[in-house]
């Protein structure tokens, strides 16, 4: 630690003022102190940006909706027994989705705790966050569709769409297998960039670590079918009313973004969005997927086969339904304008922050 004597030059051992120098670099004064939550993080989503979703590290330690999966794994064969009834499971279902809430708020605070008394430790923090954002991994995965059903046809196209939709690969054509790439694209952008970023901006890790772990709890037992309906109903619509904001959000974004892509449409993808969101089973997803077939020219949804169970959707959208690799990289495009948008939200509230 410097001296605290001041010479007759002004200076702390022949240094500038700690205050003027704070001032001007308050990043690297207190590199040891946790910056603004919003720096932390813009920190956050440039890490995802740059590094994805860091597979040659999570080989070596699980990743941390890993960890949430295989406890909700856990509880659901101990909790969901098929000879319960319904209204049993029902209760065990809230019990299941307010405990996991509860636990990941705990952690999401512990950690955050730490990294404001801590020095060093909110790098920690940065790094958890960049984990639980989806940009970069679920761009990848959508262009291994494209490039899949351009290099290797239909079976390879189906093979790569099977990772990132729930539905039956087998029963999509080429048209099918683009539209879903690029319907999980538009839906993702939700779940999986702007629902984060919102609720770390609203309540910080504890706020991201609860929306990660309800999604995660949908996305595993919130199915309508008989093992899930009863079981899934609470974990089901938390998850709903954690997406009410970010979705409409995102179907924003998405809007904004399509002047910048090739033969984009922003007026028709807020007169779409507005008009057919609600055509989709989810309160929710319908209206980044409709804001993406209107700025796109696309009709997307339509009827879908999951394992056993067949969903009769109505269209999204009043464009082709014939999807194909161009409009997947369109698509692609659509997104990574919005994912700039998204961005730019953050240091846009930052920085009118630093204004009061």
């Amino acid at each position: 630690m410097a001296s605290q004597y001041r010479g007759n030059n002004g200076l702390v051992d022949g240094r500038m003022p700690t205050a003027h120098f704070d001032a001007m670099f308050p990043l690297f004064m207190h590199f040891g102190h946790a910056p603004d939550p919003l720096l932390l993080l813009f920190m956050a989503i440039a890490l995802d940006a740059a590094l994805g979703e860091m597979g040659w590290l999570f080989h070596l330690i699980p990743h941390p909706v890993v960890m949430i999966g295989r406890t909700i794994a856990l509880l659901d064969k101990r909790l969901n027994k098929p000879e319960r009834s319904d209204r049993d499971r029902r209760w065990r279902g809230i019990m299941l989705a307010l405990g996991m809430s509860a636990l990941a708020v705990a952690i999401g605070g512990a950690i955050a705790f730490l990294a404001r008394a801590l020095p060093h430790f909110w790098l920690v923090e940065v790094f958890i966050a960049a984990t639980l954002l989806a940009q970069r991994s679920l761009f990848e995965h959508v262009h291994d569709v494209a490039v899949a059903l351009a290099a290797n046809g239909i079976e390879a196209g189906r093979y790569a769409v099977s990772r990132i939709v729930g539905r039956d690969p087998q029963s999509l054509d080429e048209y099918g297998v683009a539209r879903a790439a690029i319907e999980s694209l538009a839906e993702n952008f939700a779940d999986g960039v702007v629902a984060p970023v919102f609720w770390y901006a609203v309540a910080g890790l504890p706020g991201l670590m609860l929306y990660k772990t309800t999604n995660t709890l949908d996305s595993m037992v919130g199915y309508r079918n008989d093992r899930y309906r009863a079981f899934g109903m609470a974990s089901a619509r938390l998850d709903d009313l954690l997406n009410l904001v970010p979705a409409r959000l995102a179907g924003l974004m998405l809007a904004l973004a399509a002047p910048f892509v090739p033969k984009g449409k922003p007026v028709a993808a807020l007169t779409t969005m507005i008009a057919d969101a609600r055509h989709h089973r989810s309160p929710n997803s319908g209206w980044p997927e409709a804001a993406a077939a209107g700025a796109l020219g696309l009709a997307l949804g339509g009827p879908r086969k999951y394992p056993g169970l067949v969903v009769d959707e109505k269209w999204i959208g009043s464009g082709r339904a014939r999807a194909g690799i161009t409009d997947i990289h369109r698509a692609l495009h659509l997104f990574t304008v919005a994912c700039v948008l998204n961005t730019g939200a953050v240091i846009l509230v930052l920085w009118l922050q630093s204004q009061t």
